[in-house]
């Protein structure tokens, strides 16, 4: 069968005008976003609704297309940009997207979890003391090894050797190092 032809007629509704202008445009602007990726064209889209309400769209932005469009430059011999740098642009325009959800996202999981510890009565300075309690901890580890690691090299050093330690022993340990 194939498509079937459609009049097209002004919608008299003014409801029905208005969801059919919304669902239109997206699509246009959607249309125009991937005009502009696809063949790296500067794109400016600009539409009132049905209720005088401006909406406008432009890669890469409606200012810069604008403003390029009402200066009418002569064009020149050199060439502004290359399809490979617009590619880059875009890639980093969408990676940019990408990284403000991810910061979103996260924002609203910290916001969740501290309203669940504000609920259960977790405080901040209930974390403080626990990561504080943590670190002396591994901070006199850390002087229980100093003082190990002394007690050897003294031990290395020593002329005469120690009690409970035969001579040849120490001798041993001295020349390993």
């Amino acid at each position: 069968m194939g498509r079937r032809k459609i009049e097209i007629t002004e919608v008299k509704d003014s409801n029905t005008k208005q969801v059919t202008f919304s669902k239109r445009r997206t699509g246009l602007f959607k249309k125009a976003n991937e005009l502009s990726i696809l063949c790296g064209a500067e794109v400016a889209i600009v539409v009132f609704s049905p209720g005088n309400n401006p909406y406008s769209f432009g890669h890469p932005s409606v200012d810069v297309v604008v403003d390029k469009f009402l200066k009418q430059e002569p064009k020149s011999n050199v060439v502004q940009g290359t399809s490979n740098e617009a590619g880059d642009i875009d890639r980093l325009n969408q990676q940019l997207s990408n990284v403000e959800d991810q910061i979103r996202e996260e924002q609203k999981k910290a916001a969740e979890l501290n309203e669940r510890m504000k609920q259960k009565g977790v405080t901040q300075t209930f974390q403080n003391k626990e990561l504080q309690g943590s670190y002396l901890e591994i901070q006199k580890m850390k002087d229980y090894f100093d003082a190990i690691e002394v007690s050897d090299y003294m031990l290395l050093l020593a002329k005469e050797p120690l009690v409970g330690i035969t001579k040849q022993v120490a001798t041993k340990k001295r020349r390993r190092n």
